[in-house]
């Protein structure tokens, strides 16, 4: 797993194919250029200068990372750098996945270390190898499709168990005592490192973690140097002010630290659980790894089987030659495409410069304090544990299960943790299945009234049963289906129920949800089991569609299983709202404004920029439009446009460079610390996505500006921000200058914002929540 966002997000892990050669220009996303070399070289090697400067500050990022994490799992400290070569030349070459960059990874140290205590290094080794070996079979047999399947909530759940447990055990580190394997070992060791702490390793650890904490704080052309670099830098310069300093201790060069893996005495069955766990963590984290970097480069596409089959041959080979499990690491990867990189062969070159640096600069290595690569663990630790997550967890639902599966992994073990997370997950999905909610209103003229939400399957038919049950005799009622699903059984019984109660003199009116019109359009809604069964056996549905066999059902879409539909435009519809919005947004434009594809009038372009005649005409068109009232103003996570940006596109040559060059007073603003950005990051926002939203805020105001809607006043403007992984429609507050999820009267936006703002909020909530 990965210690970004991965965050935070819906996972598509789905297999996708990669048609582009790898230095074709579709592979670095928008279509940036960097300046060709000169001559020949350049002509053959046309990336060459970009990949060589990603190449070096990948390396620079890398190495810290790879020997602290090789000190958390208890393996040999040069296993780390061994492991990193052979990750980035390896799966550099052979992985799915252009842009990403593998090698030791923090996920994956709470499970090395458990090995290392059990088996010993040599045996993990073999271990290591043989999860390389089961992940060439996961990609041979296209098993990636699966991780989908894992809920998101567990995934997180796990990531925040690893770095909350790699958090506790370097504490002691920090503290001047040893470092312990699991969580509950870790704690128990606490009070005596308290009770006898070296204050040289806490100095030197605070000062690590100081520098991490308030680097990004500094003016941008400073905070170009990796962090974590300075960081240790800086602590061993101070440590040598100190004498009783434990520090680094290679044993040997790197050509020295190469071995074969042994075959255990016993316990063949540990081991290969073992190998299995190890592939299971590792598949799923490059996989996640590779899609964080598909959102960072909008239109490079990874072969998710070819990357396992990458993972799989890397994972063989550093456990052959003595090197820790790799996997593909969100933290370098997004240093590869944030320095520029345009191919596979700056991940490559990275391995290259590691490999030297290991053999030639081994005093320098042992110069580095133990202290100083603890305080970096304990953040890139914390830094798994994600407020984003958090939240996403509780907006769906999913807090009990991101909650129990980090105390597993802290309490227990990984892979206990994560089944429990998965039983807990399993036994939500059943309560939901179960929990119908079916609620009778009695009005005062006699007359009932039988609300019916969620999913109504035949474990709900007793609860369904009840409230029926309470209707009196020979009244009227109405019973309202807002359901997503209801099936045979729940449908018969209330079929039956309808028939008894007419017989003593009652009426039973059934409104299904189309009928209701209060379920969403079509798009985002499933066929309830009447709609479906009507469809199916060829009838009319409840709109006056055809059936299913070749007909059209009650949008205009294709019928006959349950499934998503797609709505038909309707002709002579006006359109009642503007959206400018980005050209690379997931969901169809017309989704977050109002439902239909002809209630919104559309102007899309790279990064959603009000700039150019051709948006000026639009506004002007709009405005002048009998019946739009409303601009808006969307941008969403992880915007290609917004990543190019802050990686200097806007510097380089070519059409795209040209576009952003009017967006770069939002890079300086973002950089200024713009207030919009400020609340974003409290809030838990990266930082592409605050510059998406520092951009809508920028946007808009010049969206004001333009003539047309100056002299509109009865035409109102807002700014939206869609976060594709949870589906939210984010709200700008232009009081408090930041984004907000509203609900209708919660007055958390300005009252002249609030009609528009939380219409098109709650109208892309229904539309995006499928």
């Amino acid at each position: 797993m990965h210690p970004q966002d991965h965050s935070s997000h819906t996972y598509n892990t789905s297999p996708v194919r990669t048609t582009q050669d790898e230095h074709a220009p579709a592979e670095s996303g928008l279509g940036e250029h960097s300046p060709p070399g000169g001559g020949r070289f350049g002509r053959m090697f046309p990336h060459a200068r970009a990949d060589l400067s990603a190449s070096i500050v990948v390396f620079l990022v890398a190495v810290p990372l790879s020997l602290g994490i090789a000190v958390a799992s208890g393996a040999p400290i040069l296993a780390g750098l061994v492991a990193a070569v052979v990750g980035a030349v390896v799966a550099g070459l052979l992985g799915g996945s252009p842009l990403q960059v593998s090698g030791p990874a923090a996920g994956l140290t709470v499970i090395v270390a458990e090995l290392v205590a059990r088996f010993g290094w040599e045996v993990t080794c073999l271990i290591t190898a043989g999860a390389g070996v089961l992940q060439i079979v996961f990609g041979l047999t296209r098993l990636a499709r699966f991780a989908q399947a894992i809920p998101p909530a567990a995934v997180h759940g796990m990531l925040a168990g690893i770095g909350a447990t790699i958090a506790l055990g370097q504490l002691n580190v920090v503290l001047g005592g040893e470092s312990q394997t699991g969580g509950v070992a870790s704690m128990a060791a606490l009070p005596g490192a308290l009770a006898t702490v070296s204050w040289p390793a806490l100095l030197l650890g605070s000062l690590v973690i100081g520098v991490l904490l308030f680097w990004k704080r500094l003016p941008g052309r400073i905070t170009v140097v990796p962090a974590a670099l300075v960081a240790v830098v800086f602590a061993t310069a101070v440590s040598l002010l100190f004498t009783d300093v434990s520090r680094v201790q290679l044993g040997g060069s790197l050509l020295e630290a190469l071995s074969t893996p042994v075959l255990p005495a016993s316990d063949w069955a540990g081991v290969l659980g073992g190998m299995l766990t190890v592939a299971l963590v590792a598949s799923v984290e490059s996989l996640l790894s590779a899609v964080a970097v598909e959102r960072m480069r909008p239109g490079l596409r990874t072969d998710n089987d070819r990357e396992l089959l990458g993972q799989g041959a890397a994972n063989t080979v550093s456990g052959l030659i003595g090197g820790l499990p790799v996997t593909g690491v969100i933290v370098r990867s997004a240093a590869n495409v944030n320095a520029g990189a345009r191919t596979r062969a700056s991940a490559v070159l990275h391995g290259v410069w590691i490999a030297v640096f290991a053999i030639a600069l081994i005093g320098v290595i042992e110069l580095i304090p133990m202290a100083a690569l603890a305080g970096l663990l304990i953040m890139m630790g914390v830094g798994l544990i994600k407020p984003a997550d958090i939240r996403t967890a509780r907006t769906h639902g999913e807090l009990p299960v991101y909650a129990v599966t980090l105390a597993g992994v802290v309490l227990l073990n990984l892979l206990e943790g994560v089944l429990a997370g998965l039983v807990l997950a399993g036994l939500m999905l059943l309560w939901r299945a179960v929990r119908a909610r079916p609620r009778l209103t009695r009005h005062d003229d006699g007359r009932c009234e039988l609300i019916v939400e969620g999913s109504v399957s035949f474990l709900a038919v007793p609860r369904l049963a009840r409230e029926l049950n309470a209707v009196p005799r020979g009244v009227d009622v109405t019973v309202r289906l807002a359901t997503d699903y209801l099936d045979h059984a729940a449908r018969d019984h209330l079929t039956a129920w309808t028939a008894r109660h007419e017989g003593t003199g009652g009426t039973v009116e059934v409104i299904e949800p189309q009928q209701a019109g209060h379920a969403g359009p079509p798009a985002a809604r499933f066929l309830a089991w009447g709609e479906w069964q009507r469809s199916a056996a060829g009838g009319t549905d409840a709109a006056g569609g055809t059936d299913a066999a070749g007909g059209t059902d009650a949008a205009g879409g294709t019928d006959g299983a349950l499934g998503p539909r797609t709505p038909e435009p309707v002709s002579g519809r006006v359109p009642s709202v503007m959206m400018i919005t980005c050209a690379d947004s997931g969901p169809l434009p017309h989704l977050p404004a109002g439902g239909e594809p002809d209630d919104v009038f559309t102007v899309q372009n790279v990064g959603n920029l009000v700039v150019g005649p051709g948006t000026a005409a639009a506004v002007e068109v709009a405005t002048s439009a009998p019946g739009v009232r409303l601009l808006a103003v969307c941008g969403h996570s992880g915007c290609g446009a917004m990543a190019g940006l802050r990686a200097g596109a806007a510097g380089r040559e070519g059409p795209l460079a040209t576009w952003l060059r009017q967006a770069r007073p939002v890079l300086r603003a973002h950089e200024a610390g713009h207030p919009v950005a400020v609340a974003a990051a409290r809030d838990g926002v990266d930082e592409v996505d605050q510059l998406a939203m520092v951009n809508v805020a920028m946007q808009l105001e010049m969206l004001r500006a333009k003539e047309a809607v100056a002299g509109a006043p009865d035409v109102e403007s807002v700014g939206l921000f869609h976060d594709t992984a949870t589906g939210r429609v984010l709200v700008l507050d232009e009081d408090a200058q930041r984004f907000v999820e509203v609900e209708p009267g919660d007055g958390s936006i300005g009252a002249d914002r609030t009609a528009a703002g939380y219409r098109i909020a709650v109208a892309a909530r229904r539309m995006l929540r499928v």
